[in-house]
């Protein structure tokens, strides 16, 4: 998998889980908060935007 497609999955992951946090039943904000950072502290996701970021300077 690319850079950019490991950062497009990550981007898509994390909106699924806003959504969940905008849904007006009850909810485990603790939960979805943990889940948004495990998506975002991927080992493979802090490569990728790193070397993305090198690119772009």
């Amino acid at each position: 998998m690319t850079d950019q497609q490991l950062a497009l999955e990550a981007i898509s992951d994390a909106q699924l889980i806003l959504e969940e946090y905008l849904q007006p039943w009850p909810k485990d904000n603790a939960r979805i908060l943990e889940k948004l950072v495990e998506v975002l502290e991927r080992p493979a996701l802090i490569v990728a935007v790193s070397r993305l970021q090198q690119h772009g300077n």
